[in-house]
């Protein structure tokens, strides 16, 4: 293969096609939720020439526990680096959860699992919303925060869900501390 692209080696050209397909993946790889449901867009920096800085607002549903949903809202970069995927997004992302329904776990969980990831750069940064239970208190925590492999953002956002009846037929509310090992 390498005769056809004379001057690069094997590893070189192996680099070069992972690093193309990185290019073309889409931008909510390895989620553990289904993709959000855009709700809206609200430019907040005017670009001349290529896209504007944005805030973007998205829902999901916990694919978990049925009757949670979550909205968060994140910048957008625009420019020519944020409409080729190339820009680092930065760590400010804002996070609601709220019970839309009776709740009912699927299953067994362990504290902090992921619910939904998210690439926010071309390498290595990602958001993350994980979930966890208060048992104490039967509230389900879900904290979003952003990574990255050599240098992480202690930036964070923190929304419960108090597990409550949903209407006269739910009488039995389910404990989450019978759904979440330590």
């Amino acid at each position: 293969m390498s005769s056809r692209f004379p001057g690069l080696s094997s590893i070189r050209l192996k680099a070069l096609a992972l690093f193309l397909l990185a290019l073309i993946a889409p931008s909510a790889s390895a989620s553990a939720a289904d993709e959000p449901d855009l709700i809206f867009r609200r430019s907040t920096v005017f670009k001349w020439m290529s896209p504007n800085d944005k805030l973007a607002t998205y829902g999901l549903d916990d694919p978990e526990v049925e009757g949670v949903a979550c909205h968060f809202t994140v910048p957008e970069k625009g420019g020519f680096k944020g409409w080729l995927g190339l820009a680092e997004e930065v760590s400010d992302i804002s996070l609601a959860c709220r019970q839309v329904g009776p709740i009912k776990f699927k299953h067994k969980m362990e504290q902090g699992d992921d619910m939904f990831r998210q690439r926010r750069s071309l390498f290595f940064k990602k958001m993350q919303i994980v979930r966890g239970c208060d048992a104490k208190r039967n509230v389900l925590v879900y904290m979003v925060y952003s990574d990255k492999l050599i240098e992480g953002s202690p930036k964070n956002s923190t929304s419960t869900v108090p597990i409550m009846p949903w209407g006269p037929a739910d009488a039995n509310v389910q404990k989450c501390g019978e759904f979440f090992t330590q």
